[in-house]
């Protein structure tokens, strides 16, 4: 009958995919657009990713533009990605670009898709894998058993590197640090909290923050900013565009051997 048909479809390629993906090379906590567009370069680049967000709709803070107007900022300095990912802009003023916030979240995701990542979406990352002092992948659960309050015990995927994309909260860098009593790569050693907006520093000092923030664990986008204590900068996105680039850029140098 065709409709066990189309369950065993969904529930056999499911379970083969969720598989495939047991062991990789970049687990990539948060779906916002520096972590979509970190998941797109490692991809192409030949390595093995996957991105897991929790919402239904992964794409973070750039579908809703500013204040649910549907449009968005790009500067000069990150035109030539927005290129790649063949985003329809707007050239405004003072080498600054305008796109369409729906047209701009969906090219990332399908494009990343393309390149050969694979996106979890429903997924809560409660946790990281913790091996001799290195953070070794994460601990993974459903977002309605979490946001429910049930007690029922995650699954673990391995990976050679953890991507912190989770934004303003930078989960994963508080748990690795409180979890674990270790130092990051902060002027405190710990989470330092962003400050309020400023476009131009938000948006140089994001891509500066955006490094290896302990062994095995990276962080990128908003999740930088608020780690390494920098302003944010609203509805302007060159930021988070680079940073996930410099990212996916530093992890490769690593996997290959250069660093």
């Amino acid at each position: 009958m065709i409709e066990s048909k189309v369950s065993r479809g969904i529930i056999s390629t499911y379970f083969e995919k969720m598989e495939r993906n047991l062991e990789l090379d970049v687990a990539i906590v948060g779906g916002g657009p520096s972590g979509i567009v970190a998941a797109y370069y490692l991809a192409k680049a030949g390595l093995k990713v996957a991105l897991f967000d929790r919402k239904l709709s992964p794409g973070g803070g750039m579908w809703g533009g500013a204040m649910m107007f549907n449009q968005i900022v790009v500067q000069q300095e990150a035109l030539h990605i927005v290129e790649e990912f063949d985003i329809n802009h707007e050239k405004y003023e003072d080498g600054l670009y305008v796109m369409d916030s729906v047209e701009s979240t969906s090219a990332l995701l399908y494009k990343a898709v393309h390149a050969g990542a694979t996106i979890f979406n429903c997924y809560s990352v409660e946790d990281v894998i913790f091996k001799s002092n290195v953070v070794s992948g994460v601990v993974v659960n459903w977002t309605p058993v979490l946001r429910e309050g049930l007690h029922v015990d995650p699954l673990n995927i391995l990976a050679r590197c953890v991507v912190d994309g989770t934004g303003h909260d930078s989960e994963m860098c508080r748990t690795v640090a409180r979890k674990n009593g270790i130092q990051l790569a902060t002027d405190t050693g710990a989470v330092i909290g962003e400050r309020s907006l400023d476009v131009v520093a938000g948006e140089e000092e994001v891509v500066n923050g955006t490094k290896e923030i302990y062994p095995g664990l990276y962080v990128c986008g908003m999740a930088a900013s608020a780690v390494s204590g920098t302003p944010r900068m609203g509805p302007i996105f060159g930021g988070m565009l680079l940073s996930g680039k410099k990212v996916a850029d530093l992890i490769i140098k690593r996997l290959n051997g250069d660093a």
